[in-house]
């Protein structure tokens, strides 16, 4: 009965902590949890001394991270690429700690299309299994559009953005 009362607090996970426009987009994004009656955790919303040793800032960022995930009910989170052809490793490192503590996690993304298809053809080569990327490395191809541990582990990848995930958020 509890926990009806209480309001459902979502961790907003990804890469866009990194846009010189991340402060803006947190308050959109808590705007929208709270027009969904959900409160919206933002990472930029905790507060961090900078005037210290370099080493001692990270260690302070990942335990105020790692502490809104622990108060959370649910993780949403921006997986698409970052840097590269793959999610943001700190936003998936926070989708398995949320998995890990049995907490739902939703994704979302922009792009239609599987893993495999963000290869260029002169990216990848055909052999006997499969594919693999011009070093020689496999490529999955299981018709996700992110690594399989993720797809298979989260709630729901939805193609769209956050507002799009939130209206898909069941709890």
């Amino acid at each position: 009965m509890e926990k009806r009362n209480k309001m459902i607090k979502i961790y907003i996970a990804g890469p866009d902590v990194f846009e010189k426009n991340s402060i803006e987009i947190g308050e959109k994004y808590r705007k929208l949890c709270k027009k969904y009656g959900f409160e919206g955790l933002y990472p930029l919303d905790n507060v961090i001394n900078f005037d210290q040793p370099k080493q001692k800032i990270a260690q302070d960022i990942y335990k105020a991270n790692k502490n809104l995930i622990d108060e959370c009910d649910i993780v949403i989170a921006n997986l698409n690429s970052f840097r590269g052809k793959e999610s943001d490793s700190g936003t998936i490192w926070e989708c398995g700690y949320a998995t890990a503590l049995g907490k739902k996690v939703y994704g979302y993304l922009y792009r239609t299309t599987s893993y495999l298809q963000q290869f260029e053809d002169n990216e990848i080569l055909g052999t006997k299994t499969g594919y693999s990327d011009l070093n020689g490395r496999d490529i999955e191809n299981f018709d996700y559009p992110v690594n399989l541990m993720i797809a298979c582990s989260v709630e729901e990848i939805i193609i769209g953005n956050f507002e799009d995930a939130l209206k898909k958020v069941k709890f």
